[in-house]
């Protein structure tokens, strides 16, 4: 379950919490910019490096179609991949031979796979903040569970998504670097076909 916390943990930021945090016009301005951007997003194909608490470096790649399909397949020795086909979220363990799934509607992907989003109403997002060549949009969230500080990187003035940092509610930090990332990019739909629990011989 860390392993799909931590894959989907950019998605993370789209449940509403009980306050927003009021910015002033820049910072709605940056907000905006990057809700630009992120809408702009259709299909992405990228490489990630993940860094966990312990230091330990996994890799993968990332394919993204909007709206709502989405593939995070990790390298071994990790044994992860976590598929979205629009509908469902499935996480199969391959050392573990199971396969979990999750309705869409239940986790919160509309971050980046929905056709219209507004950072600005997202009453998750607590800060804003310019560092050298960096655009970072902080956020606080808490769903299903799962309590975590989430940064999200933008490469200024490009304005490209960087990379994702999680630090959960024990402090530990996770982070998540993209790397040749490309946009506007065909991605089979073979690429989005969940993992069959008859294949695994589970249920």
């Amino acid at each position: 379950m860390r392993f799909f916390a931590v894959a989907l943990s950019l998605c993370l930021l789209a449940v509403p919490a009980a306050a927003r945090t009021q910015f002033n016009a820049a910072d709605q301005a940056d907000l905006d910019k990057v809700s630009a951007y992120l809408n702009s997003i259709r299909t992405m194909k990228a490489g990630f490096i993940q860094t966990g608490p312990d230091g330990d470096d996994v890799q993968g790649r990332l394919y993204l179609v909007k709206p709502g399909r989405i593939r995070f397949e990790y390298e071994p020795p990790a044994p992860l991949l976590v598929v979205s086909d629009g509908k469902t979220v499935a996480v199969q363990n391959k050392e573990l031979k199971t396969v979990d799934r999750y309705p869409i509607s239940q986790t919160p992907l509309d971050i980046i796979l929905g056709d219209s989003i507004d950072l600005k109403k997202n009453s998750e997002i607590v800060a804003v903040q310019h560092l050298q060549d960096e655009l970072i949009v902080k956020a606080h969230t808490s769903n299903f569970g799962v309590h975590a500080d989430i940064a999200l990187i933008f490469a200024e003035p490009s304005l490209e998504l960087r990379q994702w940092t999680v630090v959960d509610e024990q402090g530990t930090p996770t982070q998540v670097v993209l790397r040749d990332v490309q946009v506007g990019v065909n991605v089979p739909p073979s690429e989005f076909v969940l993992p069959r629990p008859s294949v695994l011989g589970i249920h």
